[in-house]
């Protein structure tokens, strides 16, 4: 309740005249403050859980001693294109003017940008897709980081290891994701890939969350995305002092949803269980 209703409430049912001001100081001597929900109650978790990030650590640890290429992989949150507001604030002389609805029906499009932050050299390629997120979107996403930069930045690695969260369209579930990776990457790059997905909840722990979509949403807050190309550029534009940076790219294609692999022809694709060595 608020300050007023306390008071009302004590005089209702106590008799007693009070002011807000006045409950506010009393409430403050007895310990009181406003205090939102604190979520620190844990359902419970899988009891494989912790060995998972003991297998992703090793991993990682061997890709980066053989210095062949890290990869975390993700879908950004998708962003209505137009003149919305966006979250954040920026220094000028007058606000810019935005709608006052975020109506889907109004925008330009619906921007997908999928993120793929590579963990050894602190860079990142983005691209941006106008269509749904797929699998297959985002395994594209990844053939377009090794074409234009993976393949010249480790031109003598036969393997690549790629980080991602348990569900998406790079889910450790969706058969498709499997299916285009060999067909897309593995055979047509002659790659061996290996893929760790961080478990259930624990997406933050996913190296592509902090280290590049973060710094990304700093960088266009307050900034209305008017246009692919307006949200194109902020990605490019964005760097740290660290050296980080980003490339950015448009994806134009229509991606077909609810695409299946049958069981028969999930048997072909060629998946072995991780070997620790």
């Amino acid at each position: 309740m608020s300050l007023e209703k306390i008071a009302h409430c004590l005089q209702e049912r106590l008799g007693i005249i009070v002011s807000a001001p006045t409950v506010r100081r009393l409430l403050s001597e007895l310990d009181y403050s406003l205090k939102g929900n604190h979520k620190s109650l844990s359902s419970g978790s899988h009891p494989d859980r912790d060995k998972q990030f003991g297998i992703i650590e090793h991993f990682r640890k061997q890709f980066g001693a053989a210095g062949d290429p890290i990869i975390s992989v993700d879908t950004k949150k998708k962003e209505l294109i137009g003149l919305f507001k966006n979250q954040g604030r920026v220094w000028c002389r007058e606000a810019k003017k935005v709608k006052d609805h975020d109506f889907r029906s109004e925008a330009l499009g619906i921007a997908s940008p999928y993120g793929i932050y590579d963990v050894g050299l602190n860079s990142g390629v983005v691209v941006v897709g106008q269509s749904a997120d797929t699998p297959e979107f985002a395994v594209n996403s990844i053939s377009t980081w090794w074409l234009h930069h993976g393949s010249h930045l480790y031109p003598n690695s036969k393997r690549l290891l790629i980080l991602a969260d348990s569900g998406g369209s790079n889910g450790a579930r969706p058969r498709t994701f499997k299916k285009f990776l060999q067909e897309r990457i593995a055979d047509a790059y002659d790659l061996e890939i290996t893929v760790c997905h961080y478990p259930t909840g624990a997406s933050k722990w996913n190296p592509i969350e902090h280290r590049m979509f973060s710094e990304i949403s700093k960088n266009w807050a307050g900034h209305p995305l008017e246009s692919f190309e307006i949200l194109l550029n902020f990605i490019r534009k964005t760097k740290t002092v660290s050296g980080f940076h980003i490339e950015a790219y448009f994806d134009k294609r229509e991606y077909e949803k609810g695409i299946k692999v049958s069981d028969k022809a999930s048997t072909l694709i060629r998946i072995d269980p991780p070997v620790l060595t």
